[in-house]
């Protein structure tokens, strides 16, 4: 049985004592593939650094909502340049945050088309960040660009609306620790995704699941995080685990 996390940041700073190290375990304990994401010029340089070092890591490109400024629009040519690694499988995270920052909408709309026009440039799909700013993202792919390889909503909000708007817009939908959590009221959300259109992912060193969530999260929860939507789903481990496999390499493009 192998997993894929679809979704981690091993160009964190919370992994400079023993990323090689965190990253060398986690293949041998079944995870035998895993995106490492950029949200920013430098973290993205990073994510393309680390995935050239291991075989069974990709990377992703992009500037995210949190990371953004009015002075930044010349920034999309240097995301431009890094996708062209061969390691480079979407561009991402990419998206809107309303819960951090509320007085830039306009700048957060504006980067996130630029950047779904450079993924349709550059014939990727997108990874979406959406956090409390459901109907300005759905409107915008619905009403002003949806990318041709359509992408992921990574961490997805455990909201059936989303879900269903966001699955006849043909993304894939990715779940991580959160769902674990004892708050959390997932089994609606998780029954509207189809089986063809599910990932898991940890959002290390981030939303580590229960019963480990004090903990700095790494990939080898995403194991958890498949207990959950197996339980829910009514399937094994290893069907989920296998599903959500070849999903992710479907989305990125993986052979």
């Amino acid at each position: 049985m192998q997993f894929f996390d679809s979704h981690a940041h091993y160009n964190d700073e919370k992994f400079e004592e023993d990323r090689e190290a965190v990253i060398k375990q986690i293949y041998k304990e079944d995870v035998t593939k895993t995106t490492c994401v950029g949200y920013n010029i430098k973290s993205s340089e990073f994510a393309v650094e680390i995935a050239s070092q291991y075989d069974f890591m990709y990377a992703t490109v992009g500037i995210s909502p949190n990371d953004i400024t009015d002075l930044q629009m010349g920034e999309i040519d240097k995301i431009r340049n890094l996708a062209q690694n061969d390691k480079v499988v979407a561009i991402g995270e990419i998206g809107l945050d309303y819960y951090w920052n509320k007085e830039n909408k306009n700048t957060q709309q504006d980067f996130f088309i630029k950047q779904m026009e450079l993924a349709d440039e550059l014939n990727l799909p997108i990874v979406i960040h959406c956090r409390d700013a459901v109907m300005d993202t759905l409107e915008i792919l619905k009403h002003k660009i949806n990318p041709k390889k359509r992408g992921i909503f990574h961490c997805c909000m455990l909201n059936p609306e989303l879900i269903k708007e966001a699955v006849k817009l043909e993304f894939y939908i990715s779940f991580s620790g959160n769902i674990t959590f004892k708050s959390a009221k997932p089994k609606e959300a998780i029954n509207e995704v189809p089986l063809n259109k599910i990932l898991i992912e940890t959002d290390s060193p981030y939303l580590t699941p229960e019963p480990f969530r004090k903990a700095r999260n790494d990939s080898r929860n995403v194991k958890l995080v498949a207990q959950k939507i197996a339980e829910i789903k009514g399937l094994k481990l290893e069907e989920i685990a296998e599903i959500t496999y070849e999903n992710a390499k479907n989305i990125y493009g993986i052979a």
